[in-house]
């Protein structure tokens, strides 16, 4: 699934569909209180700048969060809608 989906730049789209490799900008959190709450524990709100490291399509997604790796699961990435950012040369 993520090898097929491309992200282009300023469509919104869940992270669960994102890349390795990419650098994203969080648009939204489309969850309810408790999630929003944990994901913004983890550093991951709206207007942060992340990085997708490993998604293969199945099971969990690695992302980097100001020089930190979380591990999300692949219904929490469904609900983080992301816009695909220009990446630094």
């Amino acid at each position: 699934m993520a090898d097929n989906t491309q992200c282009s730049k300023g469509q919104a789209v869940s992270l669960d569909t994102v890349q390795g490799g990419s650098r994203v900008r969080v648009e939204d959190v489309d969850a309810g209180q408790g999630l929003a709450n944990r994901l913004s524990a983890m550093g991951i709100f709206k207007n942060e700048m992340i990085k997708v490291v490993r998604n293969d399509g199945a099971g969990q997604i690695i992302v980097e969060v100001k020089n930190s790796k979380v591990i999300l699961g692949r219904g929490m990435g469904h609900k983080i809608l992301v816009v695909l950012v220009k990446r630094k040369r």
